[in-house]
């Protein structure tokens, strides 16, 4: 029913965006003259220039560095090359793609979300990377958490634009309330910092809310999985006794008081209990820092008040959950030579250096080892962070089977299931899901 539903307001959208659309309206003849050399392509700067139109869904501090900088650097170096950049809503934007293909009306070029990566390819929208000349050296170039979430059975169908994951973030008074003058290095120690904190009305474990964004990096570090490697069975790996003692470790936290309310929609939020001192600990990812540094009413300090560290380790390591967007091609782009230009350029150290201004963390190892920390000095753990982080399940069925998660660890944590039940019956639903 989702997919019809999905479908017919795809129809519906395809009239009015292709009325809309002014990308993709050149003849097919424009696109032929591009290099994927600078130098070549400033020679030939007498040939017919072609427009290439970018759907993005950039803040405004990030379109405007998009904008001022970014754009006129790749033009310069490519003149036969012109970015139409289009900012996007994301309410609604999936469907808005899928009307687009569907239409002929897609844009040459996509920021996307990485969770829709595997579904868009799986229905033939996307436009296949990984034989292309120069593949080889982006692959080799990027983190690898971030490159697996353009996979499609065995193929890549985007390159990983920019990432980010999240890191623990300690209150630092509310830590040495608990007797630490430091983060601490694993989940036991975590757990001995929060019950030194029960009867003072504090909280000391930060899982921000029952979805696998919120839950994974404890799953994971306590020792559960959901799939196997390659990502095609969940049976004894969501269920495996590892992973049940996982789920029955993060219930019996939440029973005895240790885990801050927000994961069960409680109050106060994870930043405002952060900032009041409840929450001894909460994750999140790195755009908060620069929210809450360009606030002006913000009397609260992210970098002087907290400490921050990777997730504790647990029987699984300290894992968390990558994050971020990929720069996707469409399969009925009329420019597909020039996308792939500006997809390599911006894969680059420089234009990933530049991203940064905007509060991006580049995907570019050279350009993420090369970030100054005395001018962001909380970016550093995030990139350590990245190296075991993990992708959520890459495949097309993850936002069905996502659902599924959440709810099955809602009963649990609830105790309307023991966490055996709930797993099982997410293995069952979850593998009908895998067999289609």
């Amino acid at each position: 029913m989702r997919k019809q539903v999905s479908w017919i307001v795809a129809l519906a959208l395809i009239l009015v965006l292709g009325a809309c659309s002014g990308g993709n309206n050149a003849s097919p003849n424009e696109s032929a003259s591009t290099t994927a050399n600078p130098s070549e392509a400033q020679a030939s700067n007498t040939e017919k220039q072609v427009e290439i139109e970018y759907w993005h869904t950039y803040s405004d501090s990030e379109e405007k560095v998009l904008i001022e900088k970014i754009k006129p650097m790749f033009e310069s170096a490519y003149p036969n090359i012109k970015l139409k950049l289009t900012r996007m809503p994301y309410e609604g934007l999936k469907d808005q793609v899928i009307a687009a293909v569907a239409g002929d009306a897609a844009p040459d070029l996509m920021r996307m979300d990485i969770i829709w990566v595997p579904e868009l390819a799986s229905k033939g929208a996307l436009k296949k990377l990984s034989d292309l000349p120069g593949f080889d050296e982006v692959k080799s170039s990027v983190f690898e958490s971030p490159l697996q979430t353009n996979i499609f059975k065995g193929d890549f169908y985007g390159v990983p634009l920019n990432t980010n994951t999240k890191i623990a973030i300690y209150n630092s008074d509310t830590l040495k309330e608990a007797g630490l003058d430091h983060a601490p290095a694993t989940m036991d120690e975590l757990v001995q910092a929060a019950r030194a904190l029960k009867g003072k009305d504090k909280q000391g474990i930060g899982i921000s809310g029952i979805n696998a964004w919120g839950l994974l990096p404890y799953f994971w570090s306590l020792g559960g999985q959901v799939t196997n490697e390659d990502y095609t069975k969940v049976d004894g790996y969501l269920n495996s006794p590892d992973s049940i003692t996982a789920l029955e470790t993060i219930i019996s936290w939440n029973k005895e008081g240790l885990v801050i309310p927000a994961l069960l929609g409680g109050e106060p939020g994870t930043w405002d209990g952060m900032k009041s001192g409840q929450y001894m600990m909460i994750d999140d990812g790195p755009w908060f820092f620069s929210i809450l540094l360009g606030d002006a009413e913000n009397k609260f300090n992210p970098v002087d008040k907290t400490v921050r560290a990777l997730l504790p380790a647990g029987p699984g390591g300290s894992r968390s959950v990558v994050g971020g967007e990929n720069l996707v091609s469409f399969s009925n782009s009329k420019h597909p030579d020039e996308a792939w230009t500006f997809m390599k350029w911006m894969l680059g150290e420089e234009p990933q250096q530049i991203m940064v201004e905007a509060g991006m963390v580049p995907t570019n190892k050279n350009a993420a080892n090369a970030i100054d920390t005395t001018k962001n000095p909380y970016i550093a753990t995030f990139i350590e962070q990245l190296n075991t982080a993990l992708p959520r399940t890459p495949i097309p069925q993850w936002g069905e089977m996502e659902t599924i998660f959440n709810l099955s660890f809602e009963k649990a944590i609830r105790g309307e299931q023991t966490a055996a039940e709930a797993l099982n019956e997410a293995v069952k639903q979850m593998s009908a899901l895998l067999s289609e």
